[in-house]
């Protein structure tokens, strides 16, 4: 039985080859470029294989991956648009305070002032600011300390005090 989809983090999406000896550019999907160096193994999704990564770098702010056996253009033609991603248990340690994106989606968001169930948490949207939570209804909650004052992404819950007027920025 092969693992599920919710197994797995992407860490970076693949893309066109880079010289002649089987190297890819990457998107990595990481805050973090050193995460990079540490890969050993992963899976490909697109292609299903599972790869061992001889190494990995950045040209000119671009990553680009060399996995052990894909030693030419043709065969890295072939992982072009493949999802590189790897177990969730081997996810990247985070700083107290910080969570991972995927682990907010499926929360559920409750006024703490009023105990009012605002919905779940179906994704998230980068704005150039802080992050906003696309929460349920198409209520937008920017992701600040001030305003997602408990964050408990194990029991699935995050309350928020809204400022006056949020809620009537947001669509309905």
């Amino acid at each position: 039985m092969s693992p599920s989809t919710t197994d797995w983090v992407t860490v970076a999406l693949l893309g066109k080859t880079r010289g002649n000896r089987g190297e890819i550019t990457a998107l990595p999907l990481s805050s973090n470029p050193e995460r990079y160096q540490q890969l050993r193994e992963v899976h490909l999704f697109g292609s299903g294989q599972r790869c061992e990564v001889e190494s990995t770098w950045f040209h000119n702010g671009t990553l680009i991956f060399k996995f052990r056996g894909i030693d030419s253009i043709s065969a890295a033609e072939l992982l072009n648009g493949a999802e590189v991603r790897i177990p969730m248990s081997e996810r990247a340690p985070l700083e107290p305070g910080e969570f991972y994106q995927e682990d907010l989606v499926g929360c559920e968001v409750v006024d703490r002032r009023t105990g009012a169930l605002l919905g779940r948490v179906l994704g998230w949207q980068d704005s150039g600011g802080p992050g906003l939570l696309v929460v349920e209804g198409g209520l937008l909650i920017p992701f600040a300390r001030t305003i997602c004052v408990e964050i408990n992404p194990a029991a699935k819950r995050i309350g928020v005090e809204l400022p006056e007027g949020l809620k009537d920025l947001n669509p309905s």
